[in-house]
């Protein structure tokens, strides 16, 4: 009796996750987005391609391994812990082009990539205090697009890739991260997606979450997408029970390609910032920042800076909400700007999605004629 009820559970999980998969109010690419996408929001969706260490921008991409961002906090402090800020935490990228802020070259130390055929992950390590993660007591936090409200934290924090395509956006995500640690990981749109991006694991950390490699150095693999986390064959682990099981073995991987470095070379001091190529002088010397052409609501700024040796400035397209052009993954697709609906809901149109309603629906039936006999 007890089985027949824990396979009805899982079924039930599952058909629950591929209608939840199915039924976004929203999607966007980042040419369409609107200033903000949520009620409370304290950042922009609307970033512009300008480079600004002050950027309130809030959408984060994930694509491989030397173009990627982590949620973190918007100002430094000891307040600043992940707990207090999770609902206004701003992107913070390796690569320059989508107006969010850049990670200083040097804060992280160990990045691991891995594409599998239901998301995309990235682990590592470093001194994450350089993006406003303060040492502390909390330990960290998680942050995901749905939070207690459903609002996501950061409220209208939005993840786009060209992992699976096309840039898109990715709706189902999960983001960890502590002073020294990180792990963010982006799944396939689908039915699967609620699953392999569980939400609810909040206090396990990102080694029980997203098992994979925490160590120094930088690699891009291709992997299996292993168990979900929390789901144990037949059962299912809820937080907060008695006994906590162990967390999965990382998943095999294959075809990995190592690299030296994931710097992006710009000279980062604070809030100033100078261009590939300027001496230590100067970023340090006078900063004026200056509105990119076009940018959007809280739209990002374009820092000059001057030394007594050269006048340099850096600027960005300009073009509003500019969807991003990232270096093609593993995988070999190739990135493309596409354009769609600014609110496009998702339907139950393709025929193997409504084979698994169909087999879903026929299992839970069955299970209930085989409990009605018992």
């Amino acid at each position: 009796m007890s089985r027949l009820s824990s396979a009805f559970t899982i079924s039930a999980l599952f058909l629950a996750g591929y209608a939840n998969a199915q039924t976004y109010s929203a999607t966007y690419l980042p040419s369409n987005v609107p200033p903000t996408t949520e009620e409370g929001q304290a950042g922009t969706n609307q970033c512009g391609t300008g480079l600004n260490q002050t950027s309130e921008c809030q959408n984060a991409y994930i694509n491989s391994l030397t173009d990627f961002c982590i949620f973190a906090p918007p100002n430094p402090g000891p307040d600043s812990t992940i707990g207090n800020t999770e609902r206004i935490e701003v992107a913070w990228c390796t690569k320059n082009g989508t107006g969010t802020r850049l990670i200083p070259d040097g804060a992280i130390t160990g990045a691991h990539f891995v594409q599998t055929p239901d998301f995309v992950q990235v682990t590592g390590i470093g001194n994450l205090t350089l993006i406003n993660v303060p040492v502390g007591p909390d330990g960290g936090g998680e942050l995901d697009p749905h939070g207690a409200d459903g609002n996501g934290n950061p409220i209208g924090g939005l993840v786009f890739s060209t992992a699976f395509g096309p840039l898109q956006q990715l709706h189902e995500w999960t983001n960890f991260l502590s002073d020294s640690e990180f792990c963010f990981r982006a799944c396939k749109p689908g039915p699967m997606a609620p699953t392999f991006c569980q939400h609810i694991y909040d206090v396990m950390g990102c080694a029980w979450n997203m098992p994979g490699n925490y160590g120094s150095g930088f690699d891009q693999c291709a992997a299996d997408s292993g168990e979900p986390m929390g789901v144990y064959g037949t059962s299912t682990f809820f937080q907060g029970q008695p006994a906590t099981p162990a967390a999965h073995p990382v998943p095999a991987s294959s075809s990995c390609t190592t690299s030296s470095t994931i710097a992006n070379g710009f000279l980062i001091s604070g809030t100033a910032i100078a261009p590939p190529g300027a001496t230590s002088s100067g970023a340090s010397s006078a900063v004026s920042s200056v509105p990119s052409s076009g940018s959007g609501a809280g739209g990002s700024l374009t820092p000059s800076f001057t030394s007594s040796a050269s006048s340099q400035s850096v600027s960005g397209s300009g073009a509003s909400g500019s969807a991003k052009t990232p270096a093609p993954t593993s995988s070999g697709a190739s990135p493309a700007n596409t354009s769609s609906s600014a609110a496009t809901r998702a339907a139950f149109t393709d025929g193997s999605e409504r084979l698994i309603l169909t087999v879903g629906s026929a299992v839970i039936g069955s299970m209930f004629g085989a409990l009605f006999v018992l």
